[in-house]
């Protein structure tokens, strides 16, 4: 199935933004005053650096209404639901995207063309990564925006969410599809990608066949490839070089690229390394908007602490449940059983185990390891229906081993531990 590109200008106003100052300096005052020393100095410069570079907020809505109430330092407790919106708007990315014929591609807020909710469970053993297609048709909810609000659509291409309503809407017709409620969020664009890849030295993947698409201007050869600044970028932005070069590809090339990052961000090397974490934070702030209820450098923290006790192998990417639309051949909407099955594991915190492929765009790497087995990416045992665990049957001093849910072959995925490489087109 190809997906044919949406091109749409887009000039809607954003949602009302907001400085968090007030926390902002007074962290970087604390920080300045107990860190007296040289070494304290220079910490202090690029802690005060890091938080100069960030972006003003986006107000929420989706939170409106509960307080969220930034955390202490240290690991933030109970489940946290993150949604991450990757525009792909052209307006102020400079380079190539600045040419006319760009710019009346997608200029203004643009579109939500990647689109994940990350789950992290209550205990901070397993998380679930959804990729939710670019081209999935679906309900959208009534919008606020800074005019009022948006008319609810019986029916709509998701990635439409952040051009029609502002990254409120991509959370609130998110939250609808997952069952989840989700409180932080964060928008990121084309540089966004060049930097990260950037500040931890290149991500390497690996490529079973060559890699061509000259509508990115990506042309890669097999075998394993560093991709850093634009050629990160064209690799996760490629749909007509990858797999049936449809979106549904590219998403399975998209988790093998956060996979090699996340390897790349966990090990010893980048965590060891003061300057590459500096790197990273200073990329992140520098070229991602956060909702007002994230931009707390203590929430930031907080939640960063907790993913750090996730395993690679219990982190998992899986693509939302689509089947193609009756309607049109180019468009997908959501698949009834796969569905149902995902959002039972969310919304009651369950592990996930994958039983299907990693994707069209994607295969198993020749030399990977054991932990591409399907019953090797959640550490509970699965079963396909979950059963409560009863309270007869749970010893008083022990903790309940949550049963794992069993997505249906149809939906793919990967978990951040297991070795794949991209299928050319």
């Amino acid at each position: 199935m190809r997906h044919s590109a949406t091109a749409v200008s887009v000039r809607h106003g954003r949602l009302p933004e907001r400085r968090a100052r007030g926390p902002l300096a007074r962290l970087l005052a604390g920080t300045l005053a107990v860190l007296t020393v040289s070494a304290g100095a220079v910490a202090a410069y690029a802690v005060g650096d890091t938080l100069q570079s960030l972006k003003p907020s986006i107000h929420l809505v989706s939170a409106s209404g509960k307080s969220v109430t930034p955390p202490a330092v240290g690991a933030e407790s109970g489940e946290v639901n993150i949604l991450l919106a990757g525009t792909d708007t052209r307006t102020g990315q400079g380079g190539q995207f600045s040419t006319a014929d760009e710019l009346a591609g997608s200029s203004g807020a643009g579109n939500n063309d990647v689109t994940m909710v990350l789950h992290l469970s209550a205990d901070h053993k397993h998380a679930s990564v959804i990729s939710i297609p670019r081209d999935l048709m679906v309900p959208v909810p009534s919008c606020p925006t800074t005019n009022g609000s948006t008319s609810a659509q019986s029916s709509a291409q998701f990635n439409t969410t952040l051009s029609t309503g502002g990254l409120s809407c991509v959370v609130l017709t998110a939250e609808a599809l997952t069952g989840l409620t989700i409180p932080y969020a964060a928008e990121i664009s084309f540089d966004g990608v060049t930097a990260m890849s950037n500040a931890v030295g290149g991500v390497t993947v690996c490529l079973a066949t060559p890699l061509v698409d000259p509508y990115v201007g990506l042309d890669l050869t097999a075998g394993d490839q560093t991709l850093v600044g634009s050629d990160a970028l064209a690799f996760v932005r490629s749909r007509h070089g990858v797999g049936d070069g449809s979106d549904l590809g590219r998403i399975s090339n998209q988790q093998l690229f956060l996979s090699a990052l996340l390897r790349k961000a966990t090990s010893a090397g980048v965590l060891g390394n003061p300057l590459t974490l500096y790197s990273l934070a200073k990329a992140a702030t520098s070229n991602i908007q956060l909702s007002d209820t994230l931009s707390s450098p203590t929430t930031l923290v907080s939640i960063g602490l907790a993913l750090k006790s996730v395993p690679l192998r219990d982190f998992v990417f899986v693509q939302y449940p689509t089947m193609t639309d009756p309607d049109d051949p180019n468009r997908v909407v959501p698949e009834p059983t796969g569905v149902d099955a995902l959002k039972r594991a969310l919304t009651t915190d369950t592990p996930v185990v994958l039983t299907g492929t990693t994707g069209s765009g994607t295969e198993a790497a020749p030399s990977a390891t054991s932990t591409a087995s399907p019953t090797a990416t959640a550490g509970p045992t699965a079963t396909p229906t979950p059963t409560p665990t009863s309270a007869a049957s749970t010893s008083p001093t022990s903790t309940p081993t949550p049963t794992a849910v069993s997505l249906p072959t149809d939906v793919t995925g990967q978990t951040a531990d297991q070795q794949t490489c991209t299928k050319g087109n």
